[in-house]
């Protein structure tokens, strides 16, 4: 059986144990031990003695503890308040503008994901903050979930964000290029999402009223207390790619700002931070067996040889390497329709990369065109927590918005993931989008 044939049965295993809702980290562990114990002659010492390799290698290495640690920060941000404050500072400059308070709440999201990393965390606290002023406001139900649920995708490509540190780690890439490569493909996005929304009330103007406009004391007062948040997104992102603090030492530190910033503020008590701390140790828990399992799987797949005879097959194919980009980036979107965001990098990243890798791309340098792939590869992914039929962030947004059908709200998303593929296209046609800081930094 080719290397090809092996990976393939692997996989359509694998989805087969999906479809039955068994728990992707379990589901990749089991093929993976499974596809290991037949690869290698069906006996039990290699399969026993790469368990044991496996989670040792994969737990005790000190780059995961970043992720608890960037997980804990968002925790901190999510029951110490702070999302108000970032709403507030964004409506007070943002809300008297026809869809502004759509505006603001796609604002406050880019601001939010920029101390929390998880788009599920940022679309259901700013879900809980903002919701209520667009439905004051008489906004369109579907504008306003539509807006939410596309915002909260911020909460991943705006560093700092768990899936680049997964990246980073499957790839032995530099988190903090990772984390500067982000910012701009970030601002862009919430910018085409902010376009989005002035062209439908453009279209409709009773989709999305005007707001009362804020006195500029009040916008300055708004503008003090969101300070100390975006100082600490600074200190993360200027410490780590300063070189004055690694990616898990400015992490803690974002994390022990954001503990102090939330009790300082007195929107979290001891309550907040059992919670936070209850949070963060569950979420790490589903990361850490999730990354278990991937590890898994791809001993499996090394053994098969699959990633290597599918990157030997893609160069002789004598496709176009942007031919070949474009059906990566289709095959993700296809993913995204029945997996998390997470499993779909866990899954596809060893397989793909070397695919990618071994391809030339605009005159790309390796370490250039991994970290173009990572942010690529990010931004579709995102795709896939608002693309219907499964769409994480707009079932959430949904939950919060009882009043407004499903149906609606997938209606609503939709030119938003309009902007998602435009923006798609103009980093893969201007990869320097996406390494200007880099380079910049990089002197």
């Amino acid at each position: 059986m080719s290397g090809i044939a092996a990976g393939s049965l692997i996989f359509v295993c694998l989805m087969a144990l999906l479809a039955l809702r068994v728990p992707i980290g379990i589901a990749m562990f089991a093929m993976g031990s499974g596809g290991h114990f037949l690869l290698s002659g069906a006996e039990w010492a290699p399969l026993l003695s790469t368990w044991k390799h496996v989670a040792w290698a994969r737990l005790s290495n000190y780059d995961l503890i970043v992720i608890p640690m960037f997980l804990l920060m968002g925790q901190f941000a999510t029951h110490g308040g702070l999302s108000q404050a970032l709403f507030r500072f964004v409506a007070a400059f943002m809300g008297h503008l026809r869809g502004g308070i759509a505006m603001a709440s796609i604002g406050a999201c880019a601001g939010f994901g920029a101390i929390c990393g998880s788009s599920l965390a940022t679309a259901a606290t700013m879900g809980q903050v903002a919701l209520p002023e667009l439905r004051r406001y008489g906004y369109a139900g579907s504008l306003a979930t539509g807006a939410l649920a596309a915002g909260g995708t911020l909460g991943i490509m705006i560093p700092p964000s768990v899936p680049l540190v997964i990246y980073a780690i499957l790839t032995q890439e530099s988190i903090g290029k990772l984390f500067m490569a982000a910012v701009l493909p970030g601002l862009i996005a919430m910018v085409g999402y902010m376009i989005v929304v002035r062209i439908i009330v453009r279209l409709k103007p009773e989709a999305g009223p005007a707001g009362p406009v804020v006195p500029w004391p009040e916008r300055l007062k708004a503008l003090a207390q969101v300070a100390p948040v975006l100082g600490v997104f600074l200190v993360v992102i200027v410490g780590i790619y300063g070189g004055w603090a690694n990616p898990t030492e400015a992490a803690a530190i974002g994390a022990a700002a954001c503990g102090v910033l939330a009790v300082a503020t007195g929107g979290m008590r001891l309550k907040g931070i059992v919670e936070s701390a209850l949070g963060t140790a569950q979420a790490t828990a589903m990361i850490f067996l999730v990354l278990l399992g991937a590890d898994m799987l791809n001993t499996a797949l090394a053994l098969s040889q699959m990633p290597v005879e599918l990157a030997a097959w893609v160069q002789a194919s004598g496709l176009t390497p942007m031919v070949v980009m474009v059906a990566i980036l289709v095959i993700y979107i296809l993913l995204g329709c029945v997996m998390d965001s997470l499993a779909m990098i866990l899954l596809t990243i060893p397989i793909f990369y070397p695919v990618v890798m071994g391809l030339e791309f605009h005159g790309l340098t390796a370490s250039d065109k991994s970290i173009w792939f990572g942010i690529l590869a990010l931004m579709v992914v995102e795709i896939g927590l608002v693309h219907p039929p499964v769409g994480m962030n707009v079932f959430i947004i949904n939950r919060l918005a009882k009043d407004v059908p499903l149906v609606e709200t997938f209606k609503g998303v939709m030119p938003f993931l309009a902007s998602d593929l435009l923006r798609i296209v103009l980093l893969l046609a201007v990869p320097s989008i996406s390494l200007v800081l880099v380079r910049s930094f990089s002197g």
